[in-house]
């Protein structure tokens, strides 16, 4: 393990908050972005992932409002952002805030990215475009799923940052990529202990991304059926990839991927209205991870 590596799993601890409202960027909505933030670093939270397609200009503002919390895109697409402007957005942030950003990087999805096409050699050529620019590889992650991304993710980046997986997922992925990589997975919560109404609340969120193959094919192949991936998801499946119910249950859940192997969590708060940020509920996840 490198010492930036290194570094950068000290730096984002435990767990982190995994939010796509902050990829906002509406000029009235910063000063509760920048508060919002601020509040997760007082909260203890170590990483703030930016959901979506997001790049180091949605991260500058937030990273410039706190002292401490790193924040990182979760992901940036290789097929909309030129690996020489990723590389000179990270550089720019860490000469003004060193070892606060952190370029997650992805290949999206064939439904959602124009000119998509083998996206393991994309892959492997962005990063060798970064490589030539300067950015080593330790301030760089990788949404990977698969064993050949998970490679590269060990090989060329400080780690990985799966999405939408389960603690048997975590398991694996950490075992291809030893003990020193940084695995971040990502796992959403809804704090509610009625089992219908947070079933129905995680099924509604989950339809879209149940629309993704790459998605799709990593839950079949981590041994769900296409029943479960049909129907905006099985009961079997909701509870595999949300927590939800009492306090000590969603802290238990989110203990496995700990267990697992995981290195830190980022926690998405999945909630009715997906249109704000989720601040209460970001002070009782706080609260029951304390």
């Amino acid at each position: 393990m490198n010492e930036a590596t290194a570094s950068l799993k000290e730096s984002v601890g435990r767990y982190g908050v995994w939010s796509g409202g902050f990829r906002s960027e509406a000029p009235e909505g910063a000063p509760e972005r920048a508060e919002a933030v601020a509040e997760l670093e007082q909260l203890g939270y170590g990483a703030l992932w930016l959901g979506g397609n997001t790049a180091a200009r949605h991260a500058a503002p937030l990273v410039g409002a706190t002292e401490r919390i790193v924040v990182g895109t979760s992901i940036q697409s290789i097929w909309e952002h030129k690996a020489s402007e990723a590389a000179a957005g990270f550089a720019e942030l860490e000469v003004s805030h060193p070892g606060r950003f952190v370029l997650g990087l992805g290949v999206s999805h064939a439904p959602l990215a124009e000119g998509y096409r083998r996206p393991y050699s994309t892959m492997v050529g962005y990063l060798d475009e970064l490589d030539r620019a300067g950015m080593r590889s330790g301030h760089r992650v990788l949404a990977a799923l698969g064993p050949k991304m998970l490679d590269l993710a060990r090989d060329r980046a400080a780690g990985a940052i799966p999405y939408l997986v389960t603690p048997e997922h975590t398991a694996q992925a950490r075992e291809r990529l030893g003990e020193g990589p940084l695995l971040a997975p990502e796992f959403k919560v809804v704090l509610d202990a009625d089992p219908s109404r947070a079933r129905a609340t995680a099924r509604a969120y989950l339809a879209m991304y149940l629309k993704l193959p790459n998605y799709t094919k990593n839950l079949l192949n981590l041994g769900f059926t296409d029943d479960d991936v049909s129907g905006g998801g099985s009961d079997r499946l909701i509870d595999a990839v949300f927590a939800w119910g009492d306090e000590a249950t969603v802290r238990a859940r989110i203990d496995a991927f700990h267990d697992a192997g995981a290195d830190h969590v980022a926690l998405q708060l999945v909630e009715d209205d997906m249109n704000r940020l989720p601040r209460e509920g970001w002070r009782r996840l706080a609260a029951l991870l304390a």
